[in-house]
């Protein structure tokens, strides 16, 4: 069973996911910085 992540964390993610889309225009790029954030939380995604 996974365990639930709290709801400012998810705001936070959902935040700086948007943030990555809008200011990286590489695909490549978004996914990676994207991968880093969930590393950096210890998140699996």
């Amino acid at each position: 069973m996974k365990k639930k992540i709290p709801n400012s964390l998810r705001k936070y993610i959902r935040k700086e996911k948007a943030r990555i889309r809008r200011e990286v225009l590489d695909i490549k790029e978004q996914k990676e910085l994207i991968n880093n954030l969930y590393d950096k939380l210890n998140i699996k995604a």
